[in-house]
């Protein structure tokens, strides 16, 4: 035990390392050696392939579902490749192969590659129906989660646990490392702002694997009529929430490294507001800026870009601001950006859109920014729960 703990620590330090030299490197696997070392539960087909025997298989996955050991073939090949019986896949926001811009159509068709029906489990229809489900005999969930709240591939995974209580499936959860795992901040989801980018009480950096959260949204009864769905989850081997990941797939269109990555809890309040976080450019989620010179000196220009951005806000005008792509990769999440640029804009709520609340999941954000509360003075209206937050999540910690 002694030894495994003295190389996951030289492993954490080789990692921070690589980090904090590339910290803009537009590339994920930083290091070779911990990449091989962290197991997610797709690298251990010695623990789920006995399950899958015999069994009709549905999978939700998307181009984040690779086996590092295997040169990051997909998990759909690979179980093909085992003879696995795999039946269908659903996908979530951004498609199978993740190339679907942020609220666009996914649409259920047949994949070409594998001959498989694609299910789309975004739009209209988020839940797997009891029709979809009833040549499968098991379901297996493997997203790269980086989380926060308002990644909606963890609303995926409350809507696909739901469905297999309903139905009678068993689902097993392939655990991932959490980029953003070592830590927690932000308000915690009020009750009656659940929206499809907040489903639970939790807050903005939650802490947790999909794994954990899993056991969280069981053991708290946060399904529909509080069904218990029947989850097995294969756990990450080598890795705990102190030691950072980088990931060799980027998990959505606009998260193209691990700066952006970091920085997404921070910046995606944008989204509730006009300001661009730098949709319709190479480098989403690592600037910010408007179209008006006072916002900084930085300046870039959000243009249609094919399997990232279509239309992008505040296209095609040259916007001025802020470029963070040499922030380090220790980044934590901060209104400091946010605040800044509502106090330069002078618009007051008109600076909010509708959708800033939902992102909040609260509305007294908006209302203490509008109130010209500090930064430290609105986390303390936060405090509280996060504190509560903290100590339900001790009970779920598999790390």
């Amino acid at each position: 035990m002694k030894s495994l703990k003295c190389i996951i620590l030289v492993l954490f330090l080789i990692q921070t390392t690589a980090f904090c030299k590339n910290p803009d490197k537009a590339v994920f696997a930083e290091n070779e050696v911990i990449q091989a070392q962290i197991l997610p539960a797709a690298d251990q087909p010695e623990v789920y392939l006995p399950i899958l025997e015999g069994k009709r298989v549905g999978l939700i996955v998307n181009q984040t579902s690779i086996l590092t050991t295997k040169n990051n073939m997909h998990l759909v090949d690979y179980l093909m490749m085992e003879g696995v019986n795999v039946v269908k896949v659903f996908v979530p926001e951004h498609g199978f192969r993740g190339d679907a811009d942020a609220g666009e159509v996914v649409n259920s068709e047949i994949d070409k590659s594998t001959g498989l029906p694609i299910v789309s489990l975004y739009g209209d229809n988020k839940k797997p129906s009891a029709p979809t489900l009833s040549d499968v005999d098991i379901l297996i969930y493997d997203l790269q989660d980086v989380g926060v709240r308002f990644y909606t591939y963890i609303s995926t995974m409350h809507y696909v646990m739901e469905s297999a209580a309903e139905n009678k499936k068993p689902l097993l959860i392939f655990d991932r490392p959490n980029p953003n795992g070592n830590y927690v901040d932000g308000p915690v989801l009020k009750k009656g702002f659940e929206s499809f980018v907040g489903m639970h009480p939790i807050p903005v950096v939650h802490g947790l694997t999909v794994g954990e959260l899993a056991q969280m949204i069981n053991g708290e009864g946060w399904l529909k009529g509080k069904v218990k769905s029947n989850i097995q989850i294969i756990p990450v081997k080598n890795w705990n929430h102190s030691i950072p990941y980088g990931l060799q797939v980027k998990p959505s269109p606009n998260l193209p490294n691990d700066t952006a990555i970091r920085l997404y809890p921070s910046l995606c309040y944008f989204e509730g507001t006009d300001v661009s976080l730098g949709r319709g450019t190479y480098f989403p989620f690592q600037v910010y800026g408007y179209p008006d010179p006072k916002f900084g000196d930085f300046t870039f220009m959000p243009v249609s870009i094919d399997g990232m951005s279509k239309n992008p806000p505040q296209k095609d005008k040259k916007c001025y601001g802020k470029d963070l792509r040499n922030e380090p990769l220790d980044h934590q999440f901060t209104l400091k950006y946010l605040l800044e640029a509502y106090h330069i804009s002078d618009k007051k709520e008109k600076f909010f859109n509708n959708f800033f609340d939902k992102l909040a999941g609260n509305d007294q954000l908006r209302k203490d920014i509008l109130a010209g509360k500090t930064e430290s003075e609105i986390r303390d209206s936060w405090h509280n729960d996060l504190e509560i937050y903290k100590e339900m999540r001790e009970k779920y910690l598999l790390y």
